[in-house]
């Protein structure tokens, strides 16, 4: 490799790895505009979670056939940056299969099972498209993937195809001026490769200059493509790539049917039972639930990041499937889109100015929060420990009691609470009542 293009190299890696890094920083301040909350607890746990669910994809194998294809992509974008790994190394350092030499024999396994992994990928990406496009599963023709959401997992399947192709082609270029004994190239003699040697014949007839201009582009496409995926990502739903593993490590660990109560409400609720233990200087509180997301926790934000746009929570919402406002999916995109503004707008003064907009009522409706029935079954589906519910239940608080907004069968569940400790409209005194009769 010539000098210029190291030079090239160095100035494309270190513009690509700059600009991610600022916008892993940009992502990084919009998270923690959340309230701050303690996940570190029982980190044995935690760390079972990210090899299980992240690393594992433990929730994805209820569905084994989607699961296993999922399983290729996600192996070979892993498996393969080792390959990746040398590319930047010998651009970075001038070097030509720079592993050949230190890994003899076993470099060639490795390629070998990389080839076979990329056809792997370049099938389950093709089968993918089909879904998506041609089959039309229902949650991936839903509404709320109308416009760049639905062309987002396009675009990144297509790259994906184009990127393996890349790869083959590199390697059979690369193997045929190897067998010529052409230039750099015969320093490593490596031999032909599993998948790639396939394509040789296709290119046996160009010259050793078209040869060289075939690897050489093959090259410089497909790490450029890499450089380009890379900065992607934090524009794309494919950010759950990085942050299924945190996500998955502090996730809440209390059952997923647990719904945390304020403690003010509940003070409020014994003060009044018990009025000497009502501290004289107990401050109220300042805000009840959450109307915009600076008022949920840092980690709802997270995981509105991570979601994978996947729509299994939507397809197991019972409020969903039958016809519903309440879409869980779109709950965590509206989540994310008003976070995205609300950095915007940070961005743009310095600090938040408030632009009359909020998370609730703007982004998600009052239909939407009351269609939830508090199932947990988008919980239990989200195969990144996603929680929606938690989002909804704030929003909901804020709803009731900051607005009083809330329909008349509720506000009649409320007065009888509040009156009868109970639900229903019956005196306590006349509870146990049933009892009496039946001794009768």
């Amino acid at each position: 490799m010539s000098y210029l293009q190291q030079i090239l190299f160095v100035l494309a890696a270190g513009a690509s790895i700059w600009l991610f890094a600022r916008n892993a920083m940009r992502i990084r301040r919009n998270i923690l505009l959340g309230k701050d909350e303690p996940y570190n607890d029982h980190p044995s746990e935690r760390w079972r979670n990210v090899f299980l669910l992240a690393l594992g994809q433990k929730k994805m194998f209820r569905r084994p056939m989607v699961a296993l294809m999922h399983f290729v992509i996600y192996a070979g974008f892993i498996i393969i940056n080792i390959e990746v790994l040398e590319i930047f190394i010998d651009g970075a350092v001038g070097t030509h299969r720079l592993f050949a030499g230190w890994l003899g024999g076993f470099y060639n396994f490795l390629i070998n099972a990389f080839e076979w992994l990329a056809v792997g990928v370049l099938a389950v990406c093709v089968a993918f498209l089909i879904r998506r496009n041609i089959l039309k599963l229902k949650r991936f023709i839903s509404k709320d993937l109308d416009g760049w959401p639905r062309s987002d997992a396009n675009y990144i399947l297509i790259t994906e195809i184009v990127l393996m192709t890349l790869f083959l082609t590199l390697n059979a270029s690369d193997t045929l001026l190897q067998a010529r004994g052409y230039g750099h190239y015969a320093d490593h003699i490596t031999g032909n490769f599993a998948v790639s040697q396939w394509i040789q014949p296709l290119l046996s007839g160009l010259s050793d200059g078209a040869l060289v201009a075939i690897e050489r582009a093959c090259w410089w496409l497909h790490i450029l493509g890499i450089f380009a995926f890379l900065n992607y990502l934090p524009y794309s739903k494919h950010l759950h790539i990085l942050l299924a593993f945190p996500n998955a490590y502090y996730t809440r660990l209390a059952p997923k049917g647990l719904m945390r109560n304020m403690p003010e409400i509940q003070n409020e609720v014994l003060y009044a039972m018990q009025p000497e233990l009502a501290p004289t200087d107990a401050a109220p509180p300042g805000k009840f639930g959450a109307k915009d997301v600076m008022d949920l926790s840092w980690r709802n934000l997270m995981d509105a990041y991570s979601c994978t746009e996947c729509g299994r929570c939507s397809s197991m919402c019972p409020a969903t499937q039958t016809g519903k406002a309440l879409s869980p999916r779109k709950i965590m995109m509206d989540t994310r889109d008003r976070l995205e503004e609300v950095g915007k707008n940070i961005n743009e003064n310095g600090e938040f100015k408030d632009d009359g907009k909020t998370l609730l009522h703007n982004y998600i409706t009052t239909e939407e929060l009351r269609a939830c029935t508090t199932c947990n079954a988008c919980v239990e589906e989200c195969p990144v420990s996603i929680s929606p519910l938690e989002i909804i239940l704030e929003l909901r608080r804020s709803l009731v009691m900051e607005e009083s907004n809330a329909p008349q069968e509720w506000n009649g569940m409320f007065s009888n609470i509040e009156n009868n400790f109970a639900p229903w409209k019956f005196s306590p005194d006349d509870r146990d009542k049933w009892a009496e009769e039946l001794k009768a």
